[in-house]
């Protein structure tokens, strides 16, 4: 069974990404913070990681950097996820191992897509 975890601070987009992104075959966990996704990621690192690029107690690029440290062994997909095009902090959280960005708000399509293209890398 694959693993997700969805790192936000809104509990409204946490539990809409779980309700599409869970099944049969994706185990959904969520972080409220990026300590809380430190926690869960040393335990057991998931495939894929959906990031807020707003995380009031760390910066989404340093979050990225320390779970790619956490095993370098684990490669998991990373999707930064943000209320704007802003070009800095895509980039900083794409060289820190991001394989790419989603705005929000997103459809359930977009989610989707966006999640089947890291599937796809994997």
């Amino acid at each position: 069974m694959k693993r997700c975890l969805i790192v936000d601070d809104s509990s409204v987009i946490r539990k809409v990404a779980k309700r599409i992104l869970a099944g049969p075959e994706m185990l959904v966990a969520e972080a409220s913070s990026a300590y809380e996704a430190i926690e869960i990621c040393t335990h057991e690192m998931p495939e894929a990681i959906i990031v807020d690029a707003t995380l009031p107690d760390m910066d989404a690029a340093e979050l990225i950097t320390r779970l790619m440290a956490l095993d370098p062994n684990a490669r998991p997909h990373i999707l930064l996820c943000t209320y704007a095009m802003d070009i800095g902090p895509i980039m900083r959280a794409k060289r820190a191992g991001a394989a790419g960005y989603m705005l929000k708000p997103f459809t359930r399509a977009q989610l989707l897509n966006n999640f089947r293209e890291l599937q796809a890398a994997a």
